[in-house]
């Protein structure tokens, strides 16, 4: 990558989690659903069994979904 194009890039933002951005608002909540590592699908799992980046609210309220798999999984991490 070449700095110099990076640093002229006239949409200088705070960095943003993809997923935020097909994010539809909805209403406000206090609660947030639970969910876990599903280490046979390699995903953050609802307790509905749904990926986790489904639930809107959820990516609203904690900003993402990030759990200690790769450590656990991956060598490189």
């Amino acid at each position: 990558m070449h700095t110099e194009q990076f640093q002229q890039t006239p949409w200088r933002s705070p960095v943003r989690p993809f997923a935020l951005q097909y994010a539809s608002l909805g209403k406000p909540t206090d609660t947030v659903a639970p969910y876990r590592f599903d280490a046979a699908r390699q995903l953050n799992v609802l307790p509905d069994g749904r990926p986790a980046i489904s639930d809107t609210e959820l990516l609203l309220t904690a900003g993402t979904t990030t759990s200690t798999a790769g450590s656990q999984t991956h060598f490189d991490d």
